[in-house]
């Protein structure tokens, strides 16, 4: 039944993108699109959260898609806990959409795609068949591409959706190729037969490593990142919301559901290897976010890291799973849903800030901007607190899951093998170093943008955004802090879904004094967000009532500080790259090949002096530009092809024939 009622949800879904189209130009179009977009994801979003918390599986099969197959939909607690993830960010954007969607210049160009996109992302969730699957990944995948392009005739955003285009390309192969190893030679495409089936250890090895690289290049793992920073600042700023805080997720899903569903219990190394990428991609990212000067870049950026955060989380599942530590495996893959719910809250309203930002001055880049909490009050006290929640400072959100992963981080001196026993602490140092970039990364955005003094005129006539995007990102700064101080409740809540992938669950926490959560037993560690809040508000109340009782009440106003010039100017203030320079020195050179060079002028020259900074992303350079390169050459031989004889055609067809069959008969 709720099966069928989320198909209904996304056929109308569907429906709606096909009226954008037939009605593009209606005055009213916009408001019908966004309107039952918020609509159907809200009603998605509440069936999502009955099928978890209800438990139980609901099934349902279409006479469509392969022969003998048809297309089946199943919604279990894996694919209930991510479609209300889904249903929440599509809400929440599609609220946004209806005040920041009155500025697009081109509404024809994301009306009849954006509907389509939130229908894919369904459909990948619902999909219980290896056919229906690829078909709706394909659906989520073009139609985010068509979204990216979006302003089309700006290069950079041209660039942004060919190597989308070619990235996710390349994904859908690999995940092709995953399930055709686990269909194998009978061709059984229908998850529930491929559960059934037992693959070999090479064959086990084969699917986790095509799992990897088409569920990981749609999420943004290093190396397979590089079109990530460059696609979701190109879409609208409602659409990087979904991107960054749910297309992302959805990979993470396809990710769990091949590894930890339908392949079995994977082998030991095979946390070594998410273990490592996922440290990997979380320090990586955000020093890159952190060298950006484009707010909407460094959101993006900082997504990387993310879902490096969450691939440890489940590299520590899959580590402890293989030492038969199931209640330690369960805390870990916990902290990773969690911290995948976290990242679609704090960054869905960062990138709405900065879509906020961007209507009300025009332009992205930071240092371009400054004094804007005076003029967008509401907009910097909600980017402040998404700020807060992804620097995972306490009472937020982000504080809770980053904690719970640390505490099944401390869970490693029982594992069984001496290489995941040094990996899993080299990899929370790397967590460690990735927390304390992360929250440098945003005090260094949020100062530049909204504090200090306006460093463009745009910046000093900026006004307040509409009042249907500020109710969006109100309410998804609301949740943070809910998620924050009541992580409890939503620690339960995952509970049906670590006992379907690993048969275990972490201890009850509602029943506990105070909302307190414990993770393992009280005698180890115990956190209580409420209680945290409660201390923060009441010694911030205390320390500004003894200052002002002891203290003079007199208001003083005197000039800003002017950085060693007599007369301050808004030029003299600290920017984005001054900010991030010393961090930029010490490891720029080892993981960006950042060089700075100084050209000063001869005493006596007129001209200026010029510091130049270079820095490049080492895995597109080294790895992805070759690459290209070589595909090109190779092309550029094989033109020959298209000048062949009928003759030579039928010879060719012929030899692909035999080869085909050979290969068949090698397999069967």
């Amino acid at each position: 039944m709720t099966t069928g009622l989320v198909l209904l949800a996304t056929a109308l879904l569907l429906a709606t993108a096909a009226l954008a189209v037939a009605r593009a130009g209606h005055e009213r179009i916009h408001d019908i699109v966004y309107g039952a977009s918020l609509a159907l994801m809200t009603a998605i979003l509440v069936l999502a959260l009955v099928a978890l918390l209800a438990g139980g599986d609901s099934a349902l099969r279409l006479p469509l898609g392969l022969p003998w197959i048809g297309a089946r939909f199943r919604i279990d607690a894996l694919s209930a806990f991510f479609l209300a993830l889904l249903g929440a960010g599509g809400a929440f954007a599609s609220l946004y959409g209806l005040g920041y969607g009155r500025h697009e210049t081109a509404p024809e160009r994301v009306l009849p795609f954006y509907p389509l996109f939130l229908a894919g992302m369904t459909l990948v969730l619902l999909a219980d068949d290896a056919f229906t699957f690829l078909l709706a990944w394909e659906v989520m995948s073009l139609a985010s591409w068509a979204l990216v392009l979006t302003q089309h005739r700006v290069a950079d955003n041209r660039q942004a959706g060919y190597v989308y285009l070619a990235m996710a390309s390349a994904g859908t192969v690999a995940l092709l190729l995953a399930f055709g190893l686990l269909a194998g030679a009978t061709g059984a495409y229908g998850f529930a037969e491929i559960r059934e089936a037992t693959p070999t250890p090479l064959t086990a090895t084969l699917v986790l490593l095509l799992a990897l690289f088409g569920a990981g290049s749609k999420a943004g793992l290093v190396p397979l990142h590089v079109w990530l920073p460059l696609a979701h600042p190109a879409a609208p700023s409602h659409v990087s919301a979904l991107m960054s805080g749910v297309m992302t997720k959805v990979a993470i899903y396809g990710f769990l559901r091949l590894v930890l569903d339908l392949l079995g219990e994977p082998p030991w190394w095979a946390a070594l290897v998410v273990l490592f990428m996922g440290g990997a991609t979380a320090v990586i990212g955000i020093l890159m976010a952190l060298m950006q000067r484009d707010l909407k870049r460094l959101l993006a950026y900082s997504t990387i890291e993310n879902v490096g955060v969450v691939f440890v989380g489940i590299g520590l599942a899959l580590a402890f799973q293989a030492s038969g530590m199931a209640a330690a495996a369960a805390l870990a893959l916990t902290a990773a849903l969690f911290h995948a719910l976290n990242h679609m809250l704090f960054k869905s309203l960062l990138f709405m800030g900065a879509g906020a930002v961007l209507t009300a001055t025009g332009t992205a880049d930071m240092e371009r901007l400054g004094g804007l909490i005076h003029r967008l009050p509401v907009t910097s006290v909600v980017v402040l607190v998404g700020a807060v929640a992804i620097a995972a400072l306490p009472p937020f959100n982000g504080f809770a899951s980053e904690w719970l992963l640390f505490q099944a981080i401390l869970q490693s001196p029982e594992l069984a093998d001496w290489g995941l026993k040094v990996m899993v602490p080299a990899v929370g140092a790397m967590l460690a170093l990735a927390a304390a970039l992360a929250a440098a990364c945003f005090v260094k955005a949020y100062g530049i943008t909204f504090l200090g003094r306006p460093r463009s005129p745009a910046a000093t006539d900026a006004v307040e955004v509409d009042r249907l995007s500020l109710a969006a990102m109100a309410g998804l700064a609301a949740l943070c802090l809910l998620a924050g101080i009541l992580p409890g409740l939503i620690i339960d809540a995952l509970a049906p879904v670590t006992t379907a992938l690993l048969g275990q669950t972490m201890p009850v926490q509602r029943s506990l004094p105070w909302l307190t959560i414990v993770p393992i037993a009280e005698s180890r560690s115990s956190y209580n967000g409420l209680l945290v809040c409660l201390f923060i508000l009441v010694s911030g109340w205390l320390a500004a009532l003894a200052i002002h009782r002891f203290a003079s009440r007199r208001l003083r106003r005197g000039p800003a500080w002017g950085c060693g010039f007599a007369e301050p100017v808004a030029a003299g203030q600290y920017s984005g790259a001054s900010f991030a320079q010393p961090i930029q020195r010490v490891l720029g050179p080892l993981l960006l090949r950042s060089a700075e060079t100084v050209d000063m002028p001869r005493p006596g020259e007129l001209r200026p002096a010029r510091h130049t900074l270079r820095q490049e992303d080492i895995f597109w350079d080294r790895l992805y530009a070759p690459l290209a390169g070589l595909v090109e050459n190779l092309a550029g031989r094989l033109n020959v092809l298209q000048f062949l004889t009928i003759r030579r055609y039928l010879s060719l067809v012929f030899a692909a024939l035999v080869l085909l069959l050979l290969a068949l008969a090698i397999w069967s």
